[in-house]
């Protein structure tokens, strides 16, 4: 069976994902942070490894390479995130110990696990997906901070995939979704109109994955599309 590795499983992106790779059969390696989410993944996902902590802890990501131990790793998934503040503060309002703590969970963190299972990805000829974001690409006041690190993790993605052809290596923004991350940066807005992480988001990385393209960057709505043409 697959193997798949996915940090920050337990709520919104993660958690669809990891069902639906579940449902497909794969092993799985899951992570999060908050112990009742984490006994419900438990319940709900029987057969996954599921390990709390915090991604940013090297004892953590040890915990994780550990779990995967010495099989190929098929698939490794960066969902864990934060924006670190909400509301989110503009720029000059963004103080620094909020930002190092930003690029600790959404950039550092995601090259640290990355390098630590990389002989078992090569082994397997695997795939590492990042979750990007557009605010990696535009502009928006008051996401400077969480849009730099989403920016420099894309770059990383872009450059692993051209330092190791072997492997697949994708950036993907899924769009606007309904989870309590999107909430928590739109805290004041009605977000129920947007859709459901496995609506939209999950079936464009399953395409993904189903299809793996060259490495690079791509977002969901796209995927879905193209997968419909082809179908």
């Amino acid at each position: 069976m697959p193997l798949s590795l996915i940090t920050g499983a337990t709520a919104g992106l993660g958690r669809a994902l990891a069902v639906a790779l579940d449902d497909a059969g794969h092993d799985l390696v899951l992570d999060g942070r908050d112990p009742a989410r984490l006994d419900e993944l438990r319940a709900d996902l029987p057969r996954a490894t599921v390990i709390g902590g915090d991604v940013t802890d090297p004892e953590h990501r040890q915990a994780l390479v550990d779990a995967v131990g010495g099989r190929g790793l098929d698939l490794l998934v960066h969902n864990a995130s934060t924006l670190g503040r909400s509301p989110l503060p503009h720029l000059a309002q963004l103080d620094h110990t909020t930002l190092r703590a930003v690029l600790e969970v959404n950039l550092v963190a995601p090259h640290a696990l990355t390098t630590a299972v990389l002989d078992q990805l090569q082994r397997a000829g695997g795939t590492v997906l990042t979750l990007s974001s557009d605010a990696a690409v535009e502009h928006y006041e008051s996401w400077g901070g969480y849009g730099a690190s989403k920016a420099a993790l894309d770059h990383l993605a872009g450059t692993l995939g051209a330092e190791h052809p072997g492997l697949r290596v994708y950036a993907v923004d899924p769009g606007d979704m309904r989870t309590a991350m999107h909430q928590a940066a739109f805290p004041n807005e009605d977000i129920s109109a947007r859709p459901l992480p496995e609506d939209l988001a999950v079936p464009g990385i399953l395409a993904l994955l189903r299809d793996r393209p060259d490495s690079g960057r791509y977002r969901a709505a796209e995927l879905i599309a193209e997968s419909e043409v082809r179908a």
